[in-house]
């Protein structure tokens, strides 16, 4: 199985690699990038709990099906991994606003990777790690760096999220550039907000499942911030280049 897993994740990095070099030339068409050839339009909202609840499930279901559930360490694991997936798949569409579409060849990409994730961490938490792996695991630094950084990274995705929600008054179909938090710093905040909570999640669960995970985030935000970035300066001019803001990591790219 360890062997299997291990091709698993091999076979997922180039993947993400794959992914983040097709992205410096195709935009991934959703939100302020909506682009219609990816597939027919459905409601952002209805998109977003396609998307993002079957990593929940999967979860779910590979906890309840594991030796280990209820195991300290895992467990921890399990509900910081769930508490983004909950929120991102019932509680943040509920809070969209506006009629946004997105293109259903998005859902169902992020319907796949979400699944194969959820057996990425989820195999290693609950399955592939040794008997022994979690032995001691609150005696080591890495849950408590990695439990820091990922909530930190919670909090900076969720504010970011609201400052965009929050741009344009109900029927107002205008573009804003957001302002304030780490805003400041970058032009895709939220993106570093959840990049930095999976640093932490990988961090936390010490794992290579992790640090693939990490990959793929970055393989696919870094290209969409990029997209963003050359957007609002097309659209805003030197309103937004003057604030002199980087991509996605601050004060780097």
């Amino acid at each position: 199985m360890v062997q299997t897993f291990d091709l698993f994740l091999i076979i997922m990095a180039v993947l993400a690699l794959v992914v983040f070099v097709a992205l410096q030339r195709f935009e991934a068409g959703y939100g302020y990038l909506f682009n219609p050839r990816y597939g027919f339009p459905v409601s952002n909202k209805v998109g977003w709990v396609l998307m993002e609840a079957p990593v929940f499930v999967a979860m779910t279901i590979l906890w309840l099906l594991s030796e280990r559930t209820w195991q300290a360490a895992p467990l921890v694991l399990f509900l910081m991994f769930q508490s983004h997936y909950f929120y991102r798949s019932f509680v943040f569409p509920l809070r969209m606003r506006g009629r946004s579409k997105m293109p259903f060849g998005i859902v169902a990409m992020g319907m796949l990777f979400n699944t194969l994730n959820a057996l990425m961490q989820g195999g290693w938490i609950f399955f592939v790690s040794p008997a022994d792996y979690y032995d001691g695991w609150f005696a080591k630094p890495y849950i408590y760096i990695g439990a820091v950084v990922f909530f930190a990274g919670m909090y900076i995705n969720r504010r970011s999220d609201s400052i965009i929600r929050n741009l344009r008054k109900e029927g107002d179909t205008r573009h804003y550039i957001p302002r304030g938090g780490m805003f400041r710093y970058v032009s895709s905040a939220n993106y570093f907000g959840e990049l930095t909570e999976w640093i932490g999640f990988a961090i936390a669960s010490w794992s290579w499942a992790g640090v693939v995970f990490v990959w793929w985030t970055f393989a696919n935000l870094a290209p969409r911030s990029a997209s963003l970035y050359k957007r609002y300066t097309a659209e805003f001019g030197k309103e937004f280049t003057s604030l002199h803001r980087k991509k996605i990591i601050p004060f780097i790219y």
